[in-house]
């Protein structure tokens, strides 16, 4: 049954010009104006953050946009303290937004005596008031599973499959589609199936983490256009070796396509000085000066699709159907007019 009150949001300080453009998709899908919450999240000298909500949400289905990118723990706290505000104002309920949701690597002990922070975050946002989540891309989908309540995770794929059909349409049969290690073979596989292209793998070894010992291809990319898939990248250091192996190995072109440009560090250099064509990343995480002024880094909009997963969360239709392109590709008419 769809609720009477209409759905509100409310930002923190990570993503504002997501948070504004998700507004204003909602906006258009619903006919009125939805705005963003008034409301202000300010630190106090010591650094402390301190909320405060200027409209009354009694009642209503609160959703609060706030990725955990960098400063993570900054922009976790945010989070946190935006949950405890609205559940003590009496929120009806309160679905926390998290495009980009951070500590996901750390989803289980790799070593002795080491955390599972991914799962103390689960916490902390349940603890918070948060009675659901809604995401994209989980670095590892079993972090479902850490919450005891409903999860909603959104992909990437069909965004970039309806991507990759416009700018390649004429290229279809070239494209090769490659997973940078053999734990992203699925998410690889998956965007290979709805572009019907092969598949390829980039087999690395780690002596140590943040460094690559050895890279080997698995498969042919003779005179193939070379897409990597992953959901983020960081210092790009692996990213851009893979893109030169493959080179290597004669492929025609590279390009990659990112979920998450975490692009820290030097990532950005090593990405405009490196053999790749292109980088296509979302806009789940705020894009720095840097990112927007890459010659080969292209941005590629979510507020579309979470727009809609908001107001089917808020009616209580179906969020994965979002997942199939016959669905997606309305919503993304306007940016792909021509597909």
């Amino acid at each position: 049954m769809p609720t009477l009150t209409e759905p509100k949001l409310i930002s923190g300080n990570a993503n504002p010009p997501l948070a504004k453009a998700v507004a204003r998709r909602m906006s258009m899908h619903r006919g009125m104006s939805v705005g963003l919450v008034d409301a202000r999240v300010e630190r106090f000298n010591d650094g402390e953050i301190f909320v405060e909500v200027f409209e009354n949400v009694r009642g209503e289905d609160m959703f609060i946009i706030q990725p955990t990118s960098n400063p993570a723990n900054d922009n976790l706290m945010e989070l946190l303290i935006i949950a405890d505000a609205l559940r003590r104002s009496s929120a009806g309920r309160i679905t926390a937004v998290i495009p980009y949701f951070g500590y996901a690597r750390q989803d289980r002990r790799m070593k002795a005596r080491t955390p599972i922070s991914a799962k103390l975050v689960a916490n902390l946002l349940t603890e918070a008031g948060v009675e659901r989540v809604l995401t994209m891309d989980l670095h590892a989908t079993q972090i479902q599973g850490f919450f005891d309540i409903p999860v909603d995770n959104l992909y990437a794929a069909p965004i970039f499959a309806l991507d990759i059909m416009h700018h390649f349409k004429d290229r279809m049969d070239e494209l090769m589609v490659v997973s940078p290690d053999v734990g992203g073979v699925a998410r690889a596989r998956e965007l290979a199936k709805r572009i019907n292209s092969p598949l390829s793998i980039v087999d690395k070894r780690r002596e140590k983490a943040g460094e690559v010992a050895e890279m080997t291809v698995i498969g042919d990319v003779t005179d193939k256009v070379c897409l990597i898939v992953d959901d983020l990248c960081d210092t790009a250091g692996t990213l851009c070796k893979a893109a030169d192996l493959l080179i290597e190995k004669g492929a025609k072109e590279v390009h990659s396509y990112i979920s998450h440009g975490v692009l820290s560090g030097p990532a950005v250099p090593r990405i405009t000085s490196s053999s790749m064509k292109s980088l296509v990343i979302t806009d789940t995480i705020q894009a720095t000066e840097a990112v927007k002024n890459a010659e080969n880094i292209r941005i590629v909009p979510t507020a579309p699709i979470f727009a809609q997963a908001i107001l089917n969360t808020w009616n209580g239709t179906s969020v994965s159907s979002l997942f199939e392109l016959d669905t997606l590709g309305p919503i993304y008419e306007g940016l792909y007019s021509g597909q």
